[in-house]
């Protein structure tokens, strides 16, 4: 699944519409991700409007359009969006295309995991100012974070990370890099961490979700190449600091990989 950071290249994607109005809009109203949405009313509304601008904040990106409309995008496990050409033929996949004079903007979805969310007015809709304070907010507390993990004393660190509403955007390769450079087990209870470890924790979540919003958020770019991630992708992967084996286990339902050497 896409995380903040691969959230947020797709958002920049459809930058090259950005000021333009919208011409036509295309969608399949009956797929899911348009799920509890007026999709008649989406493609009516949409149509004549400018693409003003655009944010991201966790695993969700926000599109702003001229009249007050909001456009909510969640890739789900296999979404992406891009621009196609002005003439360009929908695939099966492409459930959402925004149609301007130069250029096609696109959400494709093949699992169908993502969604859709609309809304009109000029107050942020509630799927939007509802979301958690991002990691690399000044709201994003040591105390904010520690309190959470007190409320989650018997649950391993590791699935602590995964949780959306204490740290948005954060997933699986990004929770197992925090444990890693944070050199704490991922297995290890949160009522057992130690105020240093809490801390270690808070600073490597803040560090590593910014540098990965400047690398891969920026032009899908590699971290830097000392990190865990170039690692963990196999069973085989290595230690980047001190060569061992990395240890494979599912932790929170998630496949965890992390060294038992300098992780303690």
């Amino acid at each position: 699944m896409p995380e903040l950071a691969e959230v947020e290249y797709y958002r920049k994607e459809w930058d090259a519409g950005l000021r333009k109005k919208i011409t036509a809009v295309e969608l399949h109203a009956g797929k899911r991700i348009f799920r509890g949405v007026d999709t008649k009313r989406l493609a009516a509304t949409l149509k004549g409007a400018a693409y003003t601008g655009s944010e991201a904040r966790a695993k969700l990106m926000c599109f702003r359009f001229s009249g007050g409309v909001w456009l909510g995008v969640h890739l789900g496990m296999s979404g992406e969006l891009r621009v196609e050409a002005k003439d360009f033929e929908p695939g099966r996949h492409d459930h959402l295309v925004l149609r301007q004079s130069a250029r096609s903007l696109v959400f494709s979805d093949p699992r169908q995991f993502g969604r859709v969310h609309f809304h009109e007015g000029r107050a942020e809709p509630e799927w939007w100012a509802k979301l958690p304070p991002a990691v690399t907010s000044p709201e994003f507390t040591l105390e904010r974070m520690s309190a959470f993990l007190k409320r989650r004393a018997r649950l391993a660190v590791k699935a602590a990370l995964l949780v959306q509403t204490a740290f948005p955007g954060v997933g699986n390769w990004m929770a197992d890099e925090i444990l890693w450079q944070a050199r704490i087990d991922p297995r290890a209870l949160c009522g057992k961490l130690s105020r240093k470890q809490i801390a270690a924790i808070w600073e490597k979540a803040r560090e590593i979700c910014q540098v990965s919003l400047d690398t891969i958020g920026k032009d899908y770019s590699d971290p830097p190449e000392d990190w865990l991630i170039h690692q963990r992708w196999t069973n085989k992967g290595l230690c980047p600091r001190d060569g061992l084996q990395l240890k494979t286990a599912t932790i929170g339902g998630r496949t965890t990989r992390w060294c038992a050497r300098c992780q303690r």
